[in-house]
């Protein structure tokens, strides 16, 4: 079974291609969106088995994947870009974490009157987990003292509401945001046009398969190798519970200071490439989604997580509107903290926009990196109010 879980993860993506190659509807919809479809239509209707031995080995092939996407889509990178970029995703950033804070509070006053001390602990799992993903929030778990079971549920509902979070923000939210938010644009006066913004409106992903792309794709692939070798070592220097955040930040800075070489930056179609291990990383996420999941609820807590999750991204883009900052900024920064750093390239991919992976992934270290701290004061915040 386990050949045939890597067989579907591995071929899909290219099926995918394929299918969008061929089809200019398709190729509207955008591969990232079908390839999400697929992975929870195989998860809902028990094609892929919901055994934690298969949910190991889905985790293992999207950990595996994204060292490989993130230098390939980093490799055509123009830094000057975000430069300019910076202080919108600072703001942004700003305005996330304060969503997060509120809803996280408004959910905790709605739901967590009965155990005051577990809702407590569960607002500042939460916190972590959407500032800066699973590391916090394991790390919570041991400095809140939080109990097995209650872990669990709180990461199964929460791994279950950012499915469906990332779901909205990929099919349709750029539609909605840019009802009441400005587009992302490229600066049009005369000093930075210069600046690449990097968008890509209609790839073609199918071209990665011609012969005469075969030696950038190799050498692509190879350099990838190298930095993903670099980035093991440099993690390797630091503590095991920072391995994580150590190893993704390195492998970024070393992608990115690769982009600054012409010739790096000249190779063809890496970006496309890039995309193939988003694909593959889409199913094997998606695909994790099971009945099981959806059926057995705790009603409070899962009605505190959604809050938290769907309230996090309400009072993001309530801030960020008022600040008049741009739909495709929100929508990095908030998949960044919320879903961690590995998604910056999956809703890069998805907006067709690459000049936001790379500050995407900035926010999302940053996350990381202060996540644990905020989450356990929130904890002891939302105490002190019960």
């Amino acid at each position: 079974m386990n050949v045939v879980i890597i067989l579907l993860c591995v071929l899909l993506p290219l099926l995918i291609m394929f299918l969008t190659y061929k089809s200019s509807f398709l190729n509207k919809v955008g591969s990232i969106i079908i390839a999400y479809v697929i992975g929870v239509i195989l998860g809902l209707t028990g094609l892929i088995p919901d055994t934690e031995q298969v949910h190991s080995l889905q985790t293992n092939i999207a950990s595996a994947t994204i060292p490989l996407a993130i230098p390939l889509l980093l490799f055509s990178s123009d830094i000057r870009s975000w430069v300019r970029l910076a202080p919108a995703f600072i703001k942004s950033t700003v305005c996330g974490l304060l969503g997060c804070a509120v809803a996280i509070t408004i959910g905790f006053l709605l739901y967590g009157k009965g155990n005051t001390q577990m809702f407590a602990n569960i607002g500042g799992m939460l916190t972590g987990l959407y500032t800066g993903g699973n590391a916090n929030l394991a790390s919570l778990k041991v400095a809140l003292g939080v109990d097995d079971s209650t872990y669990i549920v709180v990461s199964a509902y929460s791994t279950m509401l950012s499915a469906v979070y990332l779901f909205f923000v990929i099919i349709a939210g750029k539609r909605v945001l840019r009802l009441f938010m400005p587009d992302f644009k490229e600066d049009k006066t005369k000093e930075d046009k210069s600046i690449s913004i990097e968008n890509h409106d209609k790839e073609l992903f199918w071209g990665l398969f011609r012969k005469d792309n075969l030696k950038n794709l190799l050498l692509s692939l190879l350099l990838t190798v190298v930095i993903i070798a670099l980035g093991v070592g440099v993690a390797k220097l630091f503590p095991k519970d920072m391995f994580q955040s150590v190893f993704i930040l390195s492998i970024s800075l070393f992608a990115i200071l690769s982009s600054l070489n012409k010739k790096v930056r000249g190779l063809k179609r890496t970006f496309e490439l890039g995309t193939y291990f988003i694909l593959v990383f889409s199913i094997a996420v998606a695909s994790q989604v099971s009945l099981k999941t959806l059926t057995e609820i705790d009603t409070n807590i899962f009605l505190f997580t959604t809050i938290a999750t769907l309230g996090a991204l309400f009072f993001h883009v309530l801030f960020a509107a008022l600040l008049r900052i741009d739909t495709d900024t929100t929508l990095t920064t908030s998949i960044s903290l919320i879903c961690s750093p590995p998604f910056a390239p999956v809703i890069g991919s998805a907006l067709k926009n690459k000049a936001v992976i790379g500050p995407g992934i900035a926010v999302g270290l940053f996350g990381y990196a202060i996540g644990t701290y905020l989450g356990f004061f929130i904890a002891k915040f939302l105490l002190f109010i019960a």
